[in-house]
């Protein structure tokens, strides 16, 4: 599945749609900014994905910093059968440049 872009992340959120996003940054760095999604940092992933099976043919969106990270969680969450893993490109440095004042 084709990775997300910030616009259309920010879009759907605004839409209200019930999405499944998932922070892979460090607990400090979410609290210093984020977009509401859950926290499993990208280390803790392989022990939270035994228990993400219903979601293996749901759209999953994955997001860091810039995108790094979230790509590696994609192709691990990919190899683990999960099959609408979603990047958001740029992660929340773009997020941030565009949408924050």
């Amino acid at each position: 599945m084709n990775d997300i872009t910030i616009e259309e992340l920010k879009e759907r959120m605004e839409k209200g749609e019930s999405l499944y996003i998932i922070d892979v940054r460090e607990p400090h760095e979410y609290e210093e900014f984020n977009i509401g999604a859950k926290l499993i940092p990208l280390g803790s992933l392989p022990d939270e994905a035994a228990g993400m099976d219903e979601l293996k043919n749901e759209e999953i969106i994955l997001h860091c910093r810039s995108g790094a990270r979230s790509g590696n969680a994609k192709l691990y969450l990919q190899e683990l059968g999960f099959t609408k893993v979603r990047n958001l490109l740029g992660g929340m440095l773009a997020w941030r440049e565009r949408y924050s004042s």
